[in-house]
């Protein structure tokens, strides 16, 4: 049987496109959780362990502003230390996180680790602390995975040390979240684990629905979905305890993606839709377009193509309002599919190469030879 390929564009761990910044319930502006969306490219249901690709991420991280941060790295500090010099590592904080949203991590490492260098001096473990939460996040963004690991590792021997068991929650889910992205599936249930443990200890709800929701991802991840499918349903109550609509939706649309790699075909689609619905309240884009290329791959599975053309106008219409054209190839990208495997090569071709006109304006080289080579394959049946 022929297998069906509906979601194109998306990486494994496309950690940048997810990014979404919110202020943290809890009142610390550290803690940088790193949570997995799921996203796949799905084959035929007898396939679908082939084609589950996990882990376009959502990057939830807890911000505040700079008389926040400031403020709390006085507070820590050294009493005797020179003010001039904290306030340098200060500033430095300060300066890598206007760099880091500007979108040049790579100046914005270079700063913390001036910082760092500072606090070290200082003796000031809870600002060290902070600032190697804040590298291991922009070690991320850079694909630097081993040094973003062991920044998140320091961290969290910090927060042990202080006994900050918020601080151990949510470091314990960057880890494991860097460990998904190194295939270290196994490695990085047990880290989740571990994160659901303090959470439940402590009566944490946004811990534990952020724990039980990677800890989702993970043993998805490691084929065992009736397992996730539990961990999701349970991760959801404690979202919706924590009025989080972001992390809900995320996880509505991880639970979707288990369904759909189950062959649960009905539950899919209602887990997409309501997923969709929160994320058109919220105007949670990234949520949106995801649960409205899962929605697309089951509509088309069970035969509604129509139900799965009007979705592709809603999120072409959507990724030209937001002027995406990464979004808008995407849209061009699944159109092309869906008409191939419907048998209409000509409209088909016509979407392939209107997708390969705007991987060369992006720039995208890889983009554009699958697609290339896709509209090859096609031109020969």
């Amino acid at each position: 049987m022929k297998h069906w390929h509906l979601l194109p564009g998306h990486q494994i761990l496309d950690f940048l496109s997810f990014v979404k910044q919110r202020k943290n319930k809890l009142n610390s502006w550290s803690f940088y959780s790193y949570e997995f969306a799921s996203c796949f490219m799905p084959g035929n249901p007898s396939t679908a362990l082939a084609h589950f690709l996990l882990f376009t991420c959502l990057l939830s991280p807890i911000a505040a502003n700079a008389s926040d941060i400031t403020q709390q790295l006085h507070r820590s500090g050294n009493p005797t230390a020179s003010r001039e010099v904290r306030d340098e590592a200060d500033r430095l904080v300060r300066l890598g996180e206007e760099q880091h949203t500007s979108g040049n991590s790579e100046k914005a490492v270079e700063s913390w680790l001036q910082a760092l260098e500072i606090y070290h001096k200082l003796d000031d473990l809870k600002a060290q602390g902070l600032t190697y939460d804040l590298l291991g996040k922009g070690y991320v963004e850079l694909g630097r995975l081993k040094e973003a690991e062991n920044a998140m590792r320091r961290h969290l021997a910090i927060a042990r040390d202080v006994k900050d068991f918020q601080g151990q929650i949510f470091g314990l889910n960057n880890i494991g979240t860097v460990m998904l992205q190194k295939d270290e599936s196994a490695a990085a249930a047990k880290t989740f684990e571990e994160a659901v443990e303090i959470s439940n200890s402590l009566k944490n709800i946004e811990g534990e629905g952020l724990s039980l929701s990677n800890l989702g991802l993970a043993t998805a991840r490691l084929g065992n979905y009736n397992k996730a499918i539990k961990l999701y349903e349970d991760a959801l109550g404690y979202r919706r305890q924590a009025r989080d609509p972001i992390g809900e939706a995320n996880t509505l649309n991880n639970l979707g993606d288990s369904y759909l790699a189950a062959g649960n075909y009905q539950e899919t689609i209602g887990t997409y839709g309501s997923a969709m619905r929160i994320a058109k309240t919220t105007r949670d884009r990234t949520n949106q377009l995801r649960a409205i290329d899962g929605l697309v791959t089951a509509h088309s599975f069970v035969g509604r193509y129509n139900r799965a053309f009007d979705l592709l106008e809603e999120r072409l219409a959507l990724a030209n309002q937001l002027q995406n054209l990464q979004e808008e190839l995407k849209s061009f990208e699944s159109y092309a599919l869906l008409y191939e495997q419907m048998g209409n090569y000509p409209t088909a071709r016509n979407f392939y190469e209107r997708a390969i006109i705007l991987a060369r304006t992006l720039d995208d080289s890889k983009k554009e030879v699958l697609l290339l080579d896709r509209l090859t394959q096609m031109l020969k049946k």
